[in-house]
């Protein structure tokens, strides 16, 4: 949007005030709460206020983190001038689309009917006095700027319109009601007849949506779609299942021909071209949002929970799959990243990290060559500046952004060192490193805990610290499932957002599904029964307020919300995987360790009417598409009965964990622990066999003998 610096225009004084956002806990509308423009916060005062003054709604909607919405809040928010127009003109409210994602897509998605496809953050949305949106965009410059009319011109031209204009305004908000109206009555499929089974979807229809993945990767750097470059680590997760279901396991080739044989080497050059570009915290872990390249280098600098959470398990099970450590080392530096930074002192995950610190986007992360050669010494500097790729004249405006430039092996032959000696002064080089940056002027932090990004972490710790026998991952999935039971359920009723001892608002789809697949996780991670109760409950509300037996399909907000112009049913993945992906994959996990027909019933009536558009979209559909795999099967339900500490219950564990295994349900308990059957069913009359430890593998809750032996469990899971 330009390279103009950010408030170049803003000349007029800004009083010293706050408005009614003062009372809010969002970090994001606390940003604002000392702006000249009166904003109100999303409730019935700012609609009842429009109604009496007959004045239209101005909805401005962002994140903390947002680069474009401090822009634009610096150039034309703080403006005194600005604001006076906003003033006189609309009755303002300002949303955060992360806590209240059901406004964020409903007027996303008129934004994006209004201009042609396009959309994005900061949304500027025009309402009627009744929330009809009929008029936005994104950002406006206070100026003209690159073919952009100036914000003030925006709003006199809206407000105009709005009064001689009322016929055409009227018509363009009916159109949008009928357009939500009809959209929340059409049902996924007709109603009637008997419900879909997996026999009905054909596993071949996998191997033809991976297929059409291949199409929109770069063969040269990785990844789907051209610049900017995002991760898609749900439909990276997807392909690496696809590699599961045709067989490729550790140390072996896939099967010339087939669609692995194409998928694979495609997956880990993505892998390895995201964990080596500047998209990768090199310093410190964790990755950025994007790539504002095509090859990685450059990213948009804010770090993001959930990105987090959604790339640590594909790079575990890559590592899994393939048995390439860096990927193993990848993950575990993401979640040491967030343990470290943005794990809340009571267990509970914060949710971004800006782009910006001293007003400019990525100071945070920058270096001259100076700056690590006076960290690093001369001769860690000479390996340094080759692997990292550092010059004097730096590859981002002046600046080094640490990234991969040569491999080890290259750099230890061109400076005649060992390559334990190259990655010894890399690790010496990223803990010095960050002991600098850490005297800098820190980004800022949104210290907000989200249920459904919460829920996502849950899952990526529990899953690391059953894989990879990491204690701290598995206490850090524990505390964050005791902190969610008890900071975020109030009432009886989910919290979609807590910060500083505050719950609020009510849940959305995407969190109980969220939390429930987390839930499941750590339970599979530490065996504790409580956390598979908590989960089936977690499911039976989420079933009760979000299901619609009439559509067949979930919504994203429960039958009780507030009500809105429409009710929000988002079939495809965002950022984040759909309310309804969660909700389907929860279902069928659930349905593995119980055996009850209805998890599986309501999952078939989402995913069967779905299967034509995930085979010829999937790029749309990542996350849905691994809960179909799940569904198509087969899915391993292994019950596992053995006193944790036993040595054998141990080796039988490690068999498992050992494997990248996506279709598992793996249930635990001690042989003495009568509760652990009546909670899990999976377990109901499993024992010890001959007193040793024992293994059951179960499909469709009919299971094989039990075995001793992890090599023969080993067999029958691959089998």
């Amino acid at each position: 949007m330009g390279e103009e610096s950010p408030g170049e225009e803003s000349s007029a004084p800004i009083p010293q005030q706050t408005n009614r956002l003062i009372h809010e806990t969002s970090p994001y509308l606390l940003q604002h709460a000392h702006n000249p423009v009166e904003w109100y916060p999303w409730g019935p005062e700012a609609f009842e206020r429009a109604q009496a003054l007959d004045r239209p709604l101005l909805l401005s909607v962002g994140y903390s983190s947002c680069h474009w919405c401090h822009v634009m809040a610096h150039e034309s928010f703080e403006n005194a001038e600005t604001a006076a127009l906003m003033n006189a003109l609309f009755i303002n409210i300002k949303v955060d689309r992360e806590e209240r994602p059901d406004i964020d897509a409903l007027y996303m998605d008129a934004v994006q009917a209004l201009n042609g496809g396009n959309g994005g953050w900061p949304m500027t949305v025009f309402l009627t006095p009744d929330a009809a949106p009929f008029a936005g965009g994104t950002y406006f410059p206070p100026v003209r700027r690159h073919g952009m009319p100036a914000f003030a011109e925006v709003l006199r031209g809206v407000a105009e319109a709005y009064g001689t204009q009322r016929g055409e305004v009227e018509r363009q908000a009916q159109a949008f009601r009928d357009f939500y109206r009809a959209r929340g009555e059409a049902p996924l499929a007709a109603s009637g007849g008997s419900l879909p089974t997996a026999t009905e979807v054909d596993p071949r229809e996998l191997l033809h949506a991976a297929e059409r993945h291949l199409a929109s990767f770069d063969p040269v750097n990785g990844g789907l779609m051209r610049a900017p470059k995002f991760p898609h680590p749900m439909n990276l997760a997807f392909l690496l299942r696809v590699l599961a279901r045709e067989g490729v396991a550790r140390g072996a080739a896939p099967a010339p021909g087939s669609v692995s044989a194409r998928v694979l080497p495609l997956v880990r050059l993505t892998l390895e071209k995201m964990a080596g570009g500047g998209i990768y915290d090199q310093v410190g872990g964790g990755f950025h949002r994007y790539a504002t390249d095509a090859i990685w280098l450059v990213p948009h600098f804010e770090k993001m929970l959930y990105d987090n959470a959604l790339l640590a398990p594909v790079y575990i099970a890559a590592w899994q799959l393939t048995g390439e450590a860096g990927y193993r080392r990848v993950c575990e530096e993401i979640l040491d990243y967030v343990l470290r930074e943005m794990t809340d002192p009571g267990g509970g995950f914060y949710s971004t990290q800006d782009a910006d610190s001293e007003g400019e986007e990525g100071r945070f992360y920058l270096w001259s060559a100076a700056e690590m050669r006076d960290a690093l010494g001369a001769e860690d500097m000479a390996i340094l500046e080759r692997i990292w790729g550092v010059s004097a004249g730096g590859n981002f405006e002046g600046r080094n952004i640490p990234h991969l430039a040569e491999p080890v092996e290259r750099v230890a032959a061109a400076l005649g060192l060992s390559e334990e000696r190259v990655r010894e002064a890399v690790a010496r080089a990223r803990e010095r490193l960050y002991a600098v940056r850490a005297r800098r002027v820190w980004p800022g932090r949104d210290d907000k805990v989200l249920a459904a990004w919460n829920g996502l972490m849950q899952r990526a710790m529990a899953e690391a610290g059953r894989i990879l026998d990491r204690e701290d991952y598995r206490q850090a999935a524990v505390a964050n499932a005791v902190f969610l039971r008890e900071r975020m359920l109030v009432d009886g009723r989910l919290r979609r957002s807590w910060r500083q001892g505050q719950a609020r608002l009510d849940a959305y789809l995407e969190d109980y599904a969220a939390l429930v697949n987390g839930l499941l996780s750590t339970y599979e991670a530490t065996g504790e029964a409580s956390f598979f109760g908590d989960a089936r409950a977690r499911a039976e509300e989420m079933l009760a307020r979000f299901w619609d037996e009439a559509a067949g399909a979930f919504f994203d907000t429960a039958a009780d919300h507030e009500r809105l112009i429409g009710r929000p049913r988002e079939l495809a993945d965002g950022a984040t995987p759909s309310g309804m992906s969660l909700a389907t994959e929860a279902l069928v996990r659930l349905a593995a360790f119980t055996g009850e027909g209805r998890y599986r019933d309501v999952a078939a009536r989402i995913l069967v009417p779905l299967v034509p558009a995930m085979a010829q979209q999937p790029l749309a559909f990542g996350h849905l598409l691994c809960a179909l795999d799940d569904f198509v099967g087969p899915f391993y339900e292994v019950a596992l009965i053995g006193a944790p500490e036993h040595a054998a219950t141990g080796a039988l564990r490690r068999a498992i964990n050992s494997r990248y295994l996506p279709r598992l349900a793996l249930a635990q308990a001690a042989p003495d622990d009568a509760r652990a059957a009546t909670v899990v069913p999976l377990l109901a009359g499993r024992s010890l066999l001959a007193g040793q430890p024992a293994a059951y593998v179960c499909q469709g809750f009919v299971c094989r003998l039990p075995v001793t032996q992890p090599e023969a469990l080993v067999r029958e899971l691959e089998g």
